[in-house]
This record gives C-alpha cells, sequence and structure tokens, in this order.
C-alpha cells in the first residue's frame, strides 16, 4: 500500500473526498487508468490525476508529442536497496566490459527486437573475429557500441549518440532505413511497432530540437535519482524514436552509457537486456501505459515505465562477475603470498569476466583465452579448485568447472 501524508484540503485542485483519494493512491491498479476509470468514474480519475500532477509530479525538461512537459513521481518507483549495492560495487576485474556480461547483453538486446543470434555467434566476433555473416555484423556493430559506451572519453553528446548509432546499428541498416549524410536524425515518418499497437513516432521537423533538449537534460545537475533518470532517458530516447530503426537498441545503450558515467561502474557488467528479455510484454506495455494514460490524464507520466524498470531490472539484479559467495580473502591472501602467478592471475579474472556462473572446460578455457599452454591451464584450474575457488563436476569423460 502507498501512503502520503497529507491533508488533501491544503492541496491545489482537491475538491475529492480525502478517503476516496487516498483508495485511489493505494489501489493496485494504480498505472492503469482505464481501469481505474472503470472502478471509480473517468471524472474521478482526472481530478485524481489533476491533484497528482499539482501536488507530487516532477516536472521534466522534456515534452510530449503536444510540447508539454512531461511529468514522473518517483516516490511510486521505490529502487531495492540490494539493486542499488549491485550498481555501485566496483567489479572485481579490469576490464572495461564484462565479456560474460557483454555476450549476455548482445544476445538479449538483439532477442528483445525478434533479431536471431547465437552464443557461438557472439563468441566468434568478442574472441576477435571477422564477421562471417549478417547476424555476425549485427553482433559486431553491437560489441562496438559496447565498447564506445565503455570508454570514459566518450561523453554523452548529440555527435557522440550519432557515432554511437552508426557503428553500432545504422552502418549496417538496408539503405532505406539509413540516416541521409549529415544528418543525426531520421528525415521522414516513421511508425513504432513492439506493443499490442503501432503508432506513429515525433514528427521528424520536431526531433533536432527534442533530441537537444534530452542531450542536455542528460548532462544537467538536478535531484533525480541517477537509476530513475537513467531510466528516463531510456523511455524518452525510444518514445521520440529519432532513428528508422535500432531505437530500442540505441535506448537501451544510452541507459547504460549514462549510469557508467555517473558512479555506477557495475553497470557494464549487468546484462540490463536480459530482464528486459524476460519480461518483454511488461516492458512494451510499460511504454503503451504511459501514453494510454496520458489520454485520461491530459499530461504525459512516466512513471507507469519507472515502475516497470524498478520492478522488472533494477530490483532483480545479482551480481553476474561473480557469486557472492566466493571466498575471496582465499584468493587475496594466497596472492600476497606469492602462490598464484601472474598469469594464473589473469586466467581468475577472464574466468570471472567471461564465464561468470556459466561452467566451462579446460579446453574451453583454452580456446577463449588464447594466451596460454593447455599444461598452464590444467594446473590453473586444479589449483584454484584445490582453493576451493572452483567446483568441478564430471561428466562422462568430461570435467565442467564454474565459479564457487
Amino acid at each position: 500500500m502507498i501512503y502520503i501524508g497529507i491533508n488533501l484540503y491544503q492541496l491545489r485542485g482537491a475538491t475529492m473526498d480525502g478517503m476516496k483519494f487516498a483508495k485511489m493512491l493505494s489501489d493496485k491498479h494504480l498505472f492503469e487508468l482505464d481501469r481505474m476509470a472503470y472502478k471509480y468514474s473517468a471524472a474521478d480519475v482526472r481530478e485524481f490525476s489533476g491533484i497528482l500532477r499539482q501536488n507530487f509530479a516532477q516536472p521534466l525538461p522534456l515534452v510530449d508529442f503536444a510540447g508539454q512537459a512531461l511529468v514522473c513521481l518517483p516516490n511510486l518507483a521505490q529502487i531495492s536497496t540490494k539493486g542499488m549495492k549491485q550498481l555501485l560495487s566496483v567489479p572485481a576485474e579490469s576490464q572495461p566490459f564484462g565479456v560474460q556480461a557483454m555476450t549476455e547483453e548482445i544476445h538479449a538486446t538483439l532477442q528483445i527486437e525478434n533479431i536471431h543470434s547465437t552464443r557461438n555467434s557472439i563468441r566468434h566476433i568478442l574472441n576477435g573475429n571477422a564477421p562471417r555473416n549478417e547476424e555476425e555484423n549485427r553482433i559486431y556493430g553491437m560489441k562496438r557500441g559496447l565498447d564506445f559506451i565503455a570508454d570514459q572519453q566518450n561523453e554523452i553528446t548529440e555527435e557522440n549518440l550519432h557515432q554511437l548509432y552508426q557503428i553500432s546499428t545504422g552502418e549496417y541498416l538496408p539503405a532505406e532505413d539509413k540516416l541521409l549524410p549529415d544528418h543525426f536524425y531520421r528525415h521522414d515518418a516513421v511508425y513504432i511497432v513492439g506493443g499490442e499497437e503501432s503508432r506513429k513516432g515525433l514528427s521528424d521537423e520536431l526531433l533536432p530540437q527534442v533530441m537537444k533538449q534530452l542531450i542536455d537534460f542528460a548532462n544537467a545537475e538536478d535531484d533525480l535519482n541517477e537509476l530513475h533518470k537513467a531510466a528516463i532517458l531510456h523511455f524518452a530516447f525510444a518514445y521520440y524514436h529519432p532513428y528508422f530503426d535500432g531505437n530500442g537498441r540505441t535506448a537501451r545503450l544510452l541507459h547504460l552509457w549514462y549510469l557508467a558515467r555517473h558512479g555506477y561502474p557495475a553497470a557494464l557488467f549487468t546484462p540490463f537486456s536480459r530482464y528486459i528479455a524476460e519480461s518483454k510484454a511488461a516492458y512494451y506495455k510499460a511504454y503503451e501505459r504511459v501514453e494510454k494514460n496520458a489520454m485520461l490524464a491530459g499530461y504525459t507520466d512516466v512513471t507507469p515505465f519507472l515502475s516497470y524498470f524498478c520492478k522488472e531490472v533494477y530490483n532483480r539484479l545479482q551480481a553476474d562477475t561473480a557469486p557472492a559467495h566466493t571466498d575471496f580473502k582465499v584468493y587475496q591472501q594466497a596472492l600476497v603470498e606469492g602462490r598464484i602467478t601472474e598469469k594464473e592471475r589473469l586466467l581468475w579474472e577472464y574466468v570471472l569476466s567471461a564465464y561468470g556462473t556459466s561452467e566451462f572446460t579446460t579446453k574451453q578455457l583454452e580456446k577463449d583465452f588464447r594466451n596460454a599452454a593447455y599444461a598452464t591451464i590444467r594446473t590453473f584450474v586444479m589449483k584454484f579448485h584445490d582453493m576451493d575457488l572452483l567446483a568441478a563436476r564430471n561428466a562422462g569423460n568430461r570435467v565442467f568447472y564454474k565459479v564457487k
């Protein structure tokens, strides 16, 4: 139940009975105004929405299709302490982007848009090989995009956003979907699909103005929680739909990019898109809910999308670089005492990054790491198994290892 300690008679625009307002505020269908209108009345919903807007909603320096300010109610989208701690943690290895997280992020972000990819093809690209087909071209583009946002020298600007889009998606599109030369955004209308209903994207004539506002918002200092702000950027980007294709992928890259630049280093080791793919229907429904609510409320409140992201992504975050119960003290002590070689240290960091909680074999590690003899790999896994840092599972004549 949601509770706000207020005197309703002191609020602007309030003629509604206080008990009814409290009941509506605590309704489980709070973010589904059409259902609220059926349960109460359309007039009640309009008054209720007006009270929220005038007294609690936070206006944003972004506009909807009618030119009105977008708003949000961040207090209605709570982020768990667990999710916050996960994103604030510093990964226990030195690579700019976790290989395991990159694999999962690429696979999931393409899956969300029904673009086929396999983990074998992703591994092929991440191992430094050239693309062999259209599928691997898309994978290669996403890898380039993730590398781009991991580089702290790349600030969030319109020019860099354009470069990010081109290297991650734009260069691999058919001619009719490419941007015109010297154009940062599309030059014609676009229809957005993905949910139950398609809709027309923002007029291309308005894109330069609203996208400048979006980038200014990304770089502005304000009192918004950064996790909420990243989700708002994600929503607004996809809502405006500045390209003919690749908007969802770029919106998710922008989300990660913003967090990586604002004190959340573990964002680059957390495959957000995996959580989105697992709740894909709710993801698209959240977009639709914002727009449907606007028709009843008379203004555009992005809180349904914030609520979705907090519930289905932020509050479900788990450590993807290594299980929480791994005893790193044992490893650190062995490192201090000189019982771990430099090559073994590099192998251990690679295992944490590339495999996370997934199983691997010595042959697979030799192939993926590509810079150690098989005898060295074998010695490493046996030593770390004896140190109780790796678990082993026999399957016929093969042994599978994983971080404990």
